[in-house]
């Protein structure tokens, strides 16, 4: 099972990076994995092209990018990169900009990093002013495998709710639950995941968590499977680039932040 620690590449860290711009921030994160011999500059440049192509999606917190592509022959190992700049720059996101911590994640294929991603989305929820503090690789690595659990973010439980089909028929036009959830991003095994990790600890916190099946996927899949769904928890681009898919949309700003889809399930569940 990888974790953050091994996954991230030695010496690919860089923590008083310099960046006149979200470019170069990409490629300078991008650069260490190809001077480790794990991706090749065709990856970075994928990553740079995503977000051309879609948006500042990969800002999933404040201050945080999350830079990734999909799985390709670029990859040549599973990796990331750490980079933390002295100097913030924008990534044109409403609300999550300037960022000063970019990871590059480069994935051979869509499953084998799951639970690092679920570390990850953790850390920047509960130790974000630790990887701040960091100054050594050393210090990010004793950050990233340390064992002592973070208290979580609250979220209140709704009263006795204990299926979602229950909470729903509060309202006089709601339907009942298809029983999932998805959440979307441009390739469905980066940001996605981040959203659903932390969806799953708010419903894990209601007693939800039997009830709904929770599932990272990309644009193109969403558009075809949304009608399984009781909807759809995205970025603001990718819901603009989803459009109407029958079911409704809810844009997330922060993805690590339990408060915020807590507040968002209780308004799409009618609590």
């Amino acid at each position: 099972m990888a974790t953050l620690d091994s996954l991230l590449v030695p010496g690919a860290v860089e923590l008083h990076g310099t960046a006149k711009d979200w470019r170069v921030a990409i490629r300078l994160a991008g650069s260490l994995l190809e001077d480790a011999d794990t991706i090749t500059a065709d990856y970075t440049e994928a990553m740079v092209h995503s977000v051309e192509e879609t948006g500042p999606y990969i800002v999933v917190a404040p201050g945080f990018a999350f830079a990734h592509a999909r799985p390709s022959e670029a990859v040549k190992e599973t990796s990331l990169s750490w980079v933390r700049l002295d100097e913030p720059v924008k990534f044109g996101h409403d609300s999550n900009d300037p960022v000063d911590l970019v990871v590059a994640f480069a994935a051979r294929n869509d499953s084998e990093h799951l639970h690092a991603m679920k570390q990850l989305a953790k850390l920047l929820a509960t130790k974000r002013d630790e990887l701040d503090r960091v100054e050594s690789e050393e210090e990010l690595r004793a950050v990233l495998t340390a064992t002592t659990q973070s208290k979580k973010q609250p979220a209140a439980k709704p009263q006795q709710a204990s299926e979602p089909q229950e909470a729903k028929h509060t309202a006089a036009d709601s339907v009942a639950s298809k029983g999932k959830i998805l959440t979307v991003c441009g390739n469905g095994l980066g940001t996605s995941l981040f959203l659903k990790n932390t969806l799953e600890q708010v419903l894990d916190e209601w007693g939800w968590g039997p009830y709904l099946n929770v599932e990272a996927t990309d644009t193109i899949s969403a558009k075809g499977r949304a009608s399984e769904a009781d909807f759809l928890l995205t970025s603001g681009e990718i819901a603009a680039t989803l459009g109407d898919v029958g079911v409704p949309v809810h844009v997330i700003k922060d993805f690590t932040s339990m408060s915020e889809i807590d507040g968002a399930l209780r308004e799409l569940y009618d609590i």
